[in-house]
């Protein structure tokens, strides 16, 4: 089973790099991840010689940052070396390549505890169809405390579904927020505060509907409705939760904008101090099963991993392929029983229980036949 199946990681051999580096490293082994390196040189040495020494350098410095990451178990691309714009190179081969996710570090930790976000991390946000994971200068993966802002967009689904996922594998407290804009003008016969309050109960039952369609059962979350400007709140809430992780969409609607990359997206991600995640039209995470799995053992494992996970009608079909290879497979059974009993299916719960029973039931009938049998035979 695999969620995050290749990566991109865009290095430029800088201690920040080394950096990125490592974090992606930690990710991929989480996620079972493929990481392919990549690295821009300049397209406008007109000297041949300086040219093909750097060539060679970097050709060297890929090669042997790719043989650690293999030596960390994981499995690795053939590393990429581009000439000419970095942020073009960088999306283009994200895309070549297929990846999942392209990683890239960002700009320089200031004094004051913040953080500026480097301009060509910037743009490949912009540029980019592919999720894109923004690693802060210094800071450690550790990833106890998600947050994903929501607009109930097919943007924010995307970044939702990931975060869920992420959350899960992680096993990180994940808190969804949404922000409603505050309506701030008096008139004559309008209360503000009266059309606030109303505001936020609708837009809570719009929440609550939207929520409906994801997965959340035995997660660790909690959700977060919030009144005023976008970027501030999302700001405010990131700090309050000590959130190691954002992961939002960087299209969409009310404040995270229609246009390319919004205004609220464009301030959050210049702000935040904390690593991110921006998404688009793709998922970071997509389940994708080997289909070459053979016995049973393995269907059944496969099916509990799904299961923990929270993809619960992918770790019924596992479970029923083991009843396929074995109809008496009582563990299965007892499996799809718990995950139907999960999912509030009451009658499926009955079903597969009672069926459990009568396979426990003919195994023993069996049992002592074969015992009968063998005394006859003395």
């Amino acid at each position: 089973m695999k969620l995050l199946k290749s990566i991109l990681v865009a290095i430029d051999f800088t201690e920040s790099s080394d950096h990125v580096l490592k974090n992606s490293i930690s990710f991929a082994k989480t996620f079972k991840s493929k990481i392919t390196l990549i690295h821009i040189l300049p397209d406008d040495i007109d000297n041949e010689k300086v040219s093909l020494l750097l060539k060679t350098a970097a050709t060297t410095k890929l090669n042997e940052i790719n043989q650690s990451i293999t030596n960390e178990g994981l499995e690795t691309g053939t590393p990429i070396l581009e000439y000419g714009n970095y942020c073009d190179k960088v999306v283009g081969a994200a895309d070549h390549i297929n990846a999942n996710l392209l990683i890239v570090g960002s700009g320089n930790k200031l004094k004051d505890d913040a953080f500026q976000l480097g301009s060509t991390a910037e743009k490949i946000i912009r540029k980019s169809n592919k999720p894109v994971f923004v690693v802060k200068d210094g800071q450690t993966l550790d990833i106890k405390n998600i947050i994903c802002p929501v607009d109930f967009s097919k943007e924010s689904s995307h970044a939702l579904n990931s975060a869920i996922i992420i959350s899960r594998m992680v096993d990180a407290k994940l808190v969804i927020l949404s922000v409603y804009p505050y309506f701030k003008y008096n008139f004559s016969k309008l209360d503000a505060a009266q059309i606030n309050e109303a505001r936020h109960l609708e837009h809570e039952k719009e929440f609550k509907a939207f929520l409906e369609d994801f997965n959340l059962i035995d997660l660790n979350y909690e959700t977060q409705v919030m009144g005023g400007d976008p970027s501030e709140k999302i700001l405010k809430s990131i700090k309050k939760n000590k959130s190691d992780l954002l992961i939002m969409g960087t299209t969409g609607k009310s404040g995270i904008s229609k246009i390319l990359m919004g205004s609220v997206t464009e301030k959050v991600i210049r702000e935040v101090p904390c690593s991110f995640i921006t998404l688009k039209d793709e998922d970071v995470v997509v389940l994708e099963l080997e289909s070459k799995i053979q016995d049973i053992e393995n269907h059944y494992n496969l099916a509990l991993k799904l299961f923990k996970n929270g993809f619960f009608q992918e770790s019924i079909q596992q479970f029923k392929i083991c009843l396929d290879i074995n109809f008496m497979h009582i563990p299965s059974l007892k499996g799809i029983a718990e995950v139907y009993e999960k999912l509030g299916d009451t009658d499926n719960t009955k079903k597969y229980k009672e069926m459990a029973e009568r396979v426990l039931e003919r195994i023993e009938n069996m049992r002592i036949e074969n015992e009968v049998r063998k005394q006859i035979k003395r």
